[in-house]
Parts: C-alpha cells; sequence; structure tokens
C-alpha cells in the first residue's frame, strides 16, 4: 500500500512539474454543438464560431479541414496541469467525400511521427508526441439512429482512434426522444460492430467502484450534450447532469479515463499500426511489391525495429525490477522497525521484571 501511495505521489509531483499532454479530436457536421463543447470543457474561448456565409461563396464547399489548437489547464487544486490539445475538424458533414481518408491520414500521420522518433539512434529531447487519444463524434439530434455516413466514419476510424460517440444540440429533443435516440444509436452501434471506446471493466479483476463508475458511464452513451438554452419544455443547463451528460464526460475525459485512453492509444492503436506498417514494408519488398525500399535499408528498418521493441521490453522490466526493489526496501525497513520495537518490549519486560524480583526478595522494597 505504502508503495502504491508513493508512487502515485511521484506521478503526481511529475504531472505538476511538466504538465500532462492529452489530445482531443471533436468531429462532427456543422451546428452539432462542437464549439459550444469545447469551450465550456475548457472554461474559455479555444475554438471560435462559424463566421456568417459570404451570399458570393456560400455555395461552395471546402471540405473538411484539420485545426489543431493547445489550450494549458489546470486540473485540480494541487496545481496539476494538462496541455490539452483539441484537434477541431470544420467541414465535416458538409461534403461526404474523402471525409475519413482526410482524418485518418491526419491520425496516422501522427503515428508516423512517432514511429520515425522511436527509430532514431538519438531522440530529440523536444519531441512532442501529437497522437490523438480519443475522437468525440458528434452525431445530428435527428431522434432516429445512426445515418449510414456516421455507420461508415465511425468504422473507418475506431482502427486508428478511441471514439467515443456524443448527440450534439440534444437540447432540441424532449427527453422522451432523448432516450429513444440514445437507445437505437447504441443498437446501431452494436448491430455494425462499430468498436467505440465503451468504458472496459472487469468484474472479475476490477475493484467495486471501477465496475460501477464504468458501468455507469457505459449506460450513459451516447452523451447527450447540450448548450445553455431555452426550450418550449423549460431551460437547459449544461452542467446539471438531469438535463445533460456534460459534467461525466468531461470527468471521464480530463480526470478518471484520461490515462486509459492513452494507454490504449500506445499499447493497443499504436502498436497495431506499427505492426501494419512494418508488414507492409517487407510485403512491398517482396517480387512485386512496389516498395521503393531496398534489401539493405529494408534490412536495416527490421534491426531497428527490432532493437527498439527491445530496448522498450527492456525498459519495462528494469521498472518492474525497481519497483520489485523499492518494495522489498521498504518491507524491510518494516521489519527492522518491529524488531526494534520488540527489543525495546523486551528490554522493558526485563526491567521491569527484574525490578519484581527486586522488591519480592527479603529486604527488599515493598
Amino acid at each position: 500500500m505504502s508503495s502504491a501511495l508513493n508512487a502515485m505521489k511521484i506521478r503526481r509531483k511529475k504531472n505538476v512539474k511538466k504538465g500532462i499532454q492529452f489530445c482531443v479530436m471533436v468531429c462532427g457536421a456543422s451546428g452539432t454543438g462542437r464549439t459550444t463543447f469545447v469551450n465550456t470543457l475548457c472554461g474559455k474561448q479555444v475554438l471560435e464560431g462559424k463566421d456568417a456565409d459570404d451570399p458570393e461563396h456560400a455555395h461552395e464547399e471546402e471540405g473538411v479541414r484539420i485545426k489543431p489548437a493547445t489550450v494549458e489547464l489546470e486540473l485540480d487544486e494541487e496545481g496539476t496541469r494538462i496541455s490539452l490539445t483539441i484537434v477541431d475538424t470544420p467541414g465535416f458533414g458538409d461534403q461526404i467525400d474523402n471525409e475519413a481518408r482526410h482524418i485518418v491520414g491526419y491520425l496516422e500521420r501522427q503515428y508516423d511521427d512517432i514511429l520515425a522518433e522511436e527509430s532514431r539512434i538519438k531522440r530529440n529531447p523536444r519531441f512532442r508526441d501529437n497522437r490523438v487519444h480519443v475522437l468525440l463524434y458528434f452525431i445530428t439530434p435527428t431522434g432516429h439512429g445512426l445515418r449510414e455516413l456516421d455507420i461508415e466514419l465511425m468504422k473507418r476510424l475506431s482502427p486508428r482512434v478511441n471514439v467515443i460517440p456524443v448527440i450534439g444540440k440534444a437540447d432540441s429533443l424532449t427527453p422522451a426522444e432523448l432516450a429513444e435516440s440514445k437507445k437505437l444509436i447504441m443498437e446501431d452501434i452494436e448491430h455494425y460492430r462499430i468498436p467505440v471506446y465503451n468504458f472496459p471493466y472487469d468484474v472479475e479483476e476490477d475493484d467495486e467502484d471501477t465496475v460501477e463508475e464504468n458501468a455507469e458511464l457505459r449506460g450513459l452513451m451516447p452523451f447527450a450534450i447540450c448548450a445553455l438554452a431555452s426550450t418550449p419544455w423549460g431551460v437547459v443547463e449544461v452542467e446539471n447532469p438531469r438535463h445533460s451528460d456534460f459534467l461525466a464526460i468531461r470527468s471521464a475525459l480530463l480526470h478518471s479515463h484520461l490515462a486509459d485512453l492513452k494507454e490504449i492509444t500506445h499499447d493497443f492503436l499504436y502498436e497495431n499500426y506499427r505492426t501494419e506498417k512494418l508488414s507492409k514494408s517487407v510485403d512491398g519488398a517482396t517480387p512485386g511489391g512496389d516498395s521503393s525500399m531496398n534489401p539493405e535499408d529494408l534490412a536495416s528498418q527490421s534491426v531497428r525495429l527490432k532493437e527498439e521493441q527491445l530496448r522498450r521490453e527492456e525498459e519495462k522490466l528494469r521498472e518492474i525490477e525497481l519497483k520489485v526493489q523499492r518494495e522489498i526496501a521498504e518491507k524491510r525497513q518494516e521489519l527492522l522497525a518491529r524488531e526494534s520495537q520488540l527489543r525495546e518490549i523486551e528490554a522493558r519486560m526485563a526491567r521491569e521484571a527484574s525490578q519484581s524480583n527486586v522488591s519480592e526478595a527479603p529486604g527488599g522494597e515493598a
């Protein structure tokens, strides 16, 4: 227990000192509330609203654009900071053609940057990891299930990023319509086997609080996001759990599930991409392949990747070894402290016994 607490304190000190890097992509058609959600999440204006259309160019479609913006936030009273990068995708849903290709291309370029950095003999100490850890997919509040476009894009994006579905501007639906819409959307996700991030938990391995929290979050999906607004059925408050799931998704993103989203991105999504990339390089170098790599370059790349894998495995083993050594040292200190206490108790008992014998002896003090 003491080891876990010490490790937690060390991580917290590091987080306070250098901050946590976390990247969220927001994706959805215009008018689904991406801008309002991001600005409310950050407590400041990070994204600007869409400018009024120029009548002369209103008919033109610019297509999806990728716009990252980084903001520094303070997470708690202890001063823990997060360097939060928001990647907006204005134009998404306005032009269907090639949208998935643009977004998947951006996600993969961040993986390529990591892969290239890992292959360097000498690492760049100022290198910044810009991988996207979670994508919030804003669903148009139609009151029905997923559109064909939603199904296709979510299936294309999910192998490269943790996808969490949300219903944007959910205040446009009545409570009954919203409940029915959530039900239909989750049925579509299950039917079409769309691998969204569903707040995984293991009843046998995870503690009771974790199981309960993740089950509750899973039950809220897709999260209903809305802005402060007046509707025919009353005033909608964004931070009121009865009106919106904003507090739940904010807590999950910036606190409870931040580490899990980063770990899945690195250990699963990135590793799968890395394996695919290497396999394609090898296949492309075989007769009939279209790779421009010559055998020497391929062999060199293979060696570098194997060396990198071995290095990372050695680092993990060293971390485990250090952890075990710290735990052994702590146990040794505890044993020494207990032995010292026992010796003190034995010495005290011996003194008390000696004094008792003296008092009971003939001529001793009563």
